[in-house]
């Protein structure tokens, strides 16, 4: 197992769609087994495969609420959600800027397991969050997309100072 480099924004790969899952083979399960470490080793929430470099429809969870909820979801799909609420959200890929967004706070998924068996979940609180953020990334969609126009124009004026100050330093 091996903790894998977390592209970062503006990185163009980050607005790539993942394809979907058709090999539920060993590396397949490697690619997972490094994501959880990855996860793990950063204390995240979450974290999708277009993040690592993979157009794989792959993405794990850290579950909040119920700990029996699925970690690892291969080829995710939304049934049904419901109950919008404002949450904060931040993201390994967008280091040190959190915003409020509107997500379902309720939500009826669908996935595979790395074996290929499908499965049906409901998540509530922050695990039907996280599935949805990182369901966001798989098509090439992040959290800062989702900010009200204002709090967008700030968080990119901000992100492309830090990105000259790091290119400065370089």
């Amino acid at each position: 197992m091996a903790i894998l480099d977390v592209l970062r924004h503006p990185d163009p790969r980050l607005r790539l769609t993942a394809d979907p899952v058709r090999d539920f083979d060993e590396g397949l399960r490697a690619l997972t087994e490094d994501m959880l470490e990855t996860v793990d080793h950063h204390e995240a929430l979450g974290l999708s495969s277009i993040q690592v470099d993979d157009r794989r429809a792959v993405l794990v969870l850290t579950p909040t609420v119920d700990p029996s909820v699925p970690r690892v979801w291969v080829n995710p799909e939304l049934i049904g959600k419901a109950a919008p609420g404002f949450v904060e959200e931040s993201c390994l890929s967008i280091p040190e800027v959190a915003g409020n967004v509107i997500r379902s706070t309720r939500m009826l998924a669908r996935a595979q397991h790395v074996s290929g068996e499908t499965f049906e979940w409901e998540l509530s609180g922050m695990d039907a969050v996280c599935l949805q953020h990182e369901m966001d990334h798989l098509v090439g969609k992040l959290f800062i997309d989702r900010l009200s126009i204002f709090k967008r124009f700030r968080v990119r004026a901000a992100l492309r100072k830090r990105l000259r100050e790091e290119t400065a330093i370089a």
